[in-house]
């Protein structure tokens, strides 16, 4: 059974080192960027079965950046955003805020072992 592929960006370097570590030893393989940039060039490069984005990168808005530039190529491929946006403004984004093309917000802390968890529901493994 071929192993699914998850692209992870975050400039959290702690942040996407363990969340890295905790999707392969759930069983996934991966693929990581540091910045928008270089997951931008990975997408282009594809290869991949669903990400998992934070949202302020080198920007406030990478997030939806790079999930609107992976639905538009790869409209069945799933989209995590991960986000302290909620607990640093109050404001908090759901599957209703049409413009912003993620199947799934998570706010940031929550742990590794359950963005695994969401993602094989998305990829319905």
């Amino acid at each position: 059974m071929n192993k699914k592929v998850v692209l992870i960006a975050d400039d959290d370097f702690d942040y996407l080192f363990i969340t890295k570590f905790r999707l392969e030893t759930a069983g996934f393989e991966t693929l990581s960027a540091s910045s928008q940039k270089q997951a931008e060039e990975i997408i282009l490069a594809g290869g991949f079965d669903a990400c998992v984005f934070d949202l302020m990168m080198e920007n406030d808005d990478s997030g939806f950046v790079l999930a609107y530039k992976v639905k538009k190529l790869y409209p069945q491929v799933p989209v995590i955003i991960t986000t302290n946006v909620t607990s640093e403004t109050g404001y908090s984004f759901d599957n209703s805020t049409s413009w912003v093309k993620a199947d799934l917000y998570l706010e940031k802390g929550v742990q590794s072992e359950n963005i695994a968890e969401e993602l094989k529901k998305l990829l319905k493994t």
